[in-house]
């Protein structure tokens, strides 16, 4: 069965990355999970955010990383989307999970490591995930790999997807060897022949970032891909008959 993962949240509609995104895939799609970015801020507190800088999505500008969570905490979030939202603010790891405890839904957290490599935000996230008991509803991912290495090192069982953004050979054979649960890939790579195949000879699952168009859900499904990493989990449901 193909599944639905919610891209930063019911990013469609609403500020990515924020509480108000996530709350919404509860409330208003089927999706089966939540994809979603961490950082580590200036004194050391793990933060929802994709973009290493502030710019884009917030009042704020500069690093992530040069801000202690106080400092975060001051900014809004959302400026980059039209309409008319409450306030939100830079989420805490520790809020999103405290109100993730209340549902089902499978978190896939992406680290965002490939710039800077937050030196020790592997061993804090796997701490917070005990310390709520959210073992089995959490999957990791990154871009970079060395850290998706050391997760595995932490918590063999770890569920722990290699993202890539490039095409690649025996892609199968290289997820297996570091021990991957999935390729996380765009959804040009996804659609190519043979790539499902290939990853699932190695029982390994294939998720495609970032279909947004109904078409191209469709074609994603037909290649064999597990997993639909989308910012509209609505139209991923009627594409799924849901």
């Amino acid at each position: 069965m193909v599944q639905i993962f919610a891209h930063r949240g019911f990013s469609g509609y609403y500020p990515e990355n924020t509480m108000l995104a996530f709350q919404k895939v509860a409330e208003e799609t089927v999706a089966d999970g939540i994809e979603l970015d961490i950082q580590l801020t200036k004194d050391g507190e793990i933060v929802i955010m994709h973009d290493e800088m502030l710019d884009r999505t917030t009042n704020g500008s500069g690093w992530l990383k040069d801000h202690t969570l106080e400092e975060l905490k001051m900014l809004s979030v959302g400026v980059n989307v039209k309409g008319f939202f409450p306030r939100q603010t830079i989420p805490t790891l520790r809020e999103y999970f405290t109100w993730l405890k209340t549902t089902k839904l499978i978190t896939n957290i992406e680290l965002k490591t490939s710039y800077f490599e937050y030196e020790g935000i592997e061993e804090k996230l796997i701490a917070m995930v005990k310390e709520f008991g959210l073992e089995d509803q959490i999957w990791y991912s990154s871009f970079n790999h060395y850290t998706v290495a050391r997760i595995k090192k932490l918590m063999p069982e770890a569920k722990c997807g290699l993202l890539t953004d490039t095409w690649l050979m025996n892609i199968g054979e290289y997820a297996a060897s570091q021990g991957a649960a999935s390729v996380n890939a765009r959804t040009y790579f996804c659609a190519k022949e043979g790539v499902a195949a290939d990853l699932h000879a190695h029982n390994i699952a294939l998720q495609a970032w970032t279909p947004n168009d109904a078409e191209m859900m469709q074609e994603l499904i037909d290649a064999g891909v597990d997993v639909l990493i989308t910012n509209y989990p609505d139209i991923a449901a009627k594409v799924l008959g849901r």
